[in-house]
């Protein structure tokens, strides 16, 4: 069982920055890929970013050349790095590893954008 516990979140005004984190009870240098999702109010949730160790990050077209996606096997953490922030990019966050076909999810941190 993995389990995850999302941090960093808050309130932030438009075009600035924001770091999540992503914290799991075990190691994750297996887990592949890690994820982080958003869901808006009234929206279903998406996927934001993911990596898999020693390939390149992959996401959202929504989000690209704005955040950065990161992981420290050996501290067990994956990061969301959130510059340039926008008000649409308001959600909750969580933080998602499939592990032996299980999904994980962390409780979720609020990001609230203001203009």
């Amino acid at each position: 069982q993995v389990q995850l516990v999302e941090s960093g979140g808050g309130l932030v005004q438009a075009g600035g920055s924001l770091r999540l984190s992503c914290a799991a009870s075990g190691s994750i240098y297996s887990i592949n890929p890690m994820n982080w999702y958003r869901q808006a109010p009234g929206k279903q949730r998406e996927l934001v970013a993911s990596i898999v160790s020693g390939r390149s990050p992959n996401y959202a077209d929504s989000v690209k050349g704005r955040f950065t996606i990161s992981r420290d096997n050996a501290k067990n953490t994956v990061y969301l790095q959130m510059n340039s922030l926008k008000p649409e990019d308001t959600a909750v966050y969580y933080c998602n590893a499939n592990k032996w076909s299980v999904d994980y999810w962390g409780q979720g941190t609020q990001v609230t954008v203001s203009s």
